[in-house]
């Protein structure tokens, strides 16, 4: 139980009130001492800051940086609640949070593109003044850049991710090819290799009409030049000449039959097995794909490498930006507190030992060639060059409704529902209306 100084010196009264003895009132007095000295932080109940987590995830965060955090901070504990291991679901749990009032999370574990959507409707904290320039600079520039909303920092990087090209290496090797460089190269090679039949299939990309498909299209349109939302004048540039080139150079690997005609129902894991089963030559895919394409029992172990997605020959391709970081909730109670365990779980000490444990892309620029990382993941300084080309999808309040629109207009195209034109025209069109709004 926990007395106040009032109360203390209350009970010391009543102790000498009814036992008048002089050896009970000097061990009233001892006890008055003892009770009146004894550290706030020995009679205080620790914060407690709740945190909402992936599922798949959250095992590992509690036995691992939650624990090593509250060994270093007695003081704060950690209630990490596991959610849905779907990130939309996840996201639609913290906006119904949001939306009924003071959201019971003080620590807000963001994926990059919910950033905009939390910061625009005003249930982050500003963190801007919390961490200098220098100390930002240790990240990754386009992590950081995820994390900002109208100049402002409401999001510190705790993981990276991007986009990148997977590609055979060993067979490239065999027939005399270099790594591509533009869609020109990508094509070429594909249709050689299938020829010689070393392959069944040149190129597999995500084509299911979901957020992946938004993500590799940024990829694409990156490379001819193109752009989808620009942020700060809020011009829409889906129906310019750049897109439609993006959406021919697709469909084109389709027509060539490079790329299987089910890849418009393919989402990761569908292109993933059929790379890893040695099928395809070259493959669109995140990081994760790495250690399960070198597994001990994969057909293609030690046979891949990895590149930047291509682009044009005047125009370097991109890499969409992935990943997730900490935030805090505005309406916390613990916002220092709050800060505290952000600067741990994004420290390089902790994030070294997450990144060893799961194998996810670190955010700390130094950790890529970090020699206990490298020793594990030798691909890692390879990959620093795909984070350091990443493109953001738009960051703009309504991004959820731009990237429906386009999933939905970019799906009817690419399975012929309607020409690659009007398809554009009208996601151009209802994309402007949205962001008259």
């Amino acid at each position: 139980m926990l007395y106040s100084l009032m109360a203390k010196l209350q009970l010391m009264s009543k102790i000498k009130q009814k036992f008048k003895s002089p050896i009970v009132v000097f061990f009233t007095v001892l006890l008055g001492i003892l009770l009146i000295s004894v550290p706030p932080a020995l009679t205080q109940q620790p914060v407690v800051l709740n945190m909402l987590m992936i599922a798949s995830e959250a095992q590992t965060w509690k036995e691992s940086l939650v624990k090593d955090f509250q060994e270093k901070n007695p003081g704060i504990r950690i209630n990490v609640i596991e959610g849905p291991n779907a990130t939309n679901l996840l996201e639609d749990l913290y906006t119904s949070a949001f939306i009924l009032g003071d959201s019971p999370y003080d620590l807000i574990n963001m994926d990059v593109i919910w950033t905009p959507k939390f910061a625009a409707a005003g249930w982050l904290a500003d963190l801007s003044n919390r961490i200098t320039k220098d100390e930002l600079a240790a990240f990754s520039p386009k992590d950081v850049d995820g994390g900002r909303y109208e100049g402002k920092l409401y999001r510190i990087p705790m993981r990276s991710d991007a986009g990148m090209l997977y590609y055979r290496k060993d067979l490239l090797q065999e027939a005399g090819f270099e790594p591509p460089e533009t869609f020109a190269d990508l094509v070429k090679i594909s249709k050689a290799l299938k020829e010689k039949g070393k392959v069944d299939w040149g190129y597999v990309w995500q084509g299911r009409q979901y957020e992946g498909l938004a993500a590799m299209f940024v990829e694409v349109l990156e490379g001819f030049g193109g752009y989808w939302v620009n942020p700060d004048t809020l011009e829409v540039g889906l129906d310019q000449p750049e897109s439609l080139k993006a959406i021919a150079f697709l469909k084109q690997t389709i027509k060539d039959k490079i790329t299987p005609e089910g890849v418009t129902t393919y989402q990761e894991e569908e292109t993933r097995r059929i790379f890893q089963n040695g099928e395809a030559a070259f493959l669109r895919n995140w990081p994760y794909v790495w250690a399960l394409a070198n597994a001990d029992d994969s057909p293609i172990k030690g046979k891949l490498a990895i590149r930047p997605m291509v682009g044009t020959a005047d125009k370097g391709g991109g890499a969409c930006l992935g990943g997730w970081g900490l935030g805090i909730a505005k309406t916390s109670k613990h916002p220092e507190a709050a800060w505290k365990a952000i600067q741990y779980f994004t420290s390089e000490e902790a994030q070294r030992k997450f990144i060893l444990q799961t194998g996810f892309v670190p955010s700390r620029q130094s950790l890529f060639k970090d020699p206990q990382i490298v020793a594990k993941y030798p691909h890692y300084p390879e990959l620093l060059q795909v984070v350091n080309k990443a493109v953001l999808r738009p960051p703009i309040a309504q991004y959820a409704q731009a990237s429906d629109i386009l999933q939905r207009y970019l799906s009817s195209a690419l399975t012929n529902g309607m020409t690659p034109e009007k398809a554009m025209k009208a996601a151009a069109s209802e994309t402007r209306r949205l962001l008259k709004t």
